[in-house]
């Protein structure tokens, strides 16, 4: 007796075997976003010096600058800024969200390159299953207004984001006149969330369409889910 009678021929058990993938050989290519277009970006610069770590271990990495970049749904998505962006999701297999907190949030220029990211491109979602790890710094105090308010659109662009964070208090203080973070407890936080993204995404990216692989979506054809989401109402 069936005692199952909801489910459809597209569930699947989970299996170790689909989460053995043969792993890939080339280095981890990470996308980094930052959330400020000011000439001395604090933002910027820790966005750069996340970058410096991730290439000493082992990965390939870009740095999006948002200057140009028009506001969400003020332009066509063919704007060549917008084309850019949406290329570099694709083309990554983690992130770095990086943003100033201002007015206790994440900035809009945060806000828009996130919102310029699809949730699908045809049948295709191009952050489902990436890596994210998210950073602030803030002009007074610490907060984690906006690393919080990061993880949350994180979660909804269906991405794996990892433990860790940083959040960067009076970030004047911490950077020289020439954009290098100083040694303190804050720059070794942010080493520490550059290891661990780089961990998670080594352990994931092979894997990550069978972790991100749903029942509810198996159930629609490539075709119906492409109808599905661009007939839904926009805001």
């Amino acid at each position: 007796m069936n005692d199952m009678p909801n489910l459809t021929d597209a569930a699947r058990i989970p299996s170790i075997e689909r989460l053995t993938a043969e792993r890939f050989t080339h280095p981890p290519r990470i996308l980094l976003l930052y959330g400020s277009l000011r000439e001395r970006s604090y933002s910027r610069f820790l966005t750069l010096e996340a970058e410096r770590l991730l290439r000493h271990f082992g990965c390939e990495t870009r740095v999006f600058h948002a200057n140009g970049l028009p506001l969400p749904d003020d332009a066509p998505a063919d704007h060549p800024k917008v084309k850019e962006l949406r290329d570099l999701a694709q083309w990554s297999e983690g992130m770095v969200w990086t943003s100033p907190e201002r007015h206790g949030a994440m900035t809009g220029v945060m806000k828009s390159q996130i919102d310029w990211i699809p949730l699908s491109m045809g049948a295709v979602r191009p952050t489902q299953g990436r890596t994210l790890a998210v950073m602030q710094v803030s002009g007074g105090s610490q907060s984690f207004n906006a690393v919080s308010q990061m993880r949350i659109l994180g979660r909804w662009m269906r991405m794996i984001t990892i433990p860790n964070q940083s959040s960067v208090p009076k970030a004047w203080k911490e950077f020289d006149e020439d954009g290098r973070m100083k040694p303190s407890a804050l720059y070794d936080r942010v080493v520490d969330v550059m290891e661990e993204l780089v961990k998670f995404t080594l352990l994931t990216r092979e894997i990550s369409p069978h972790l991100t692989d749903r029942y509810s979506e198996r159930k629609e054809s490539a075709e119906e889910l492409m109808t599905r989401v661009n007939e839904a109402p926009t805001r």
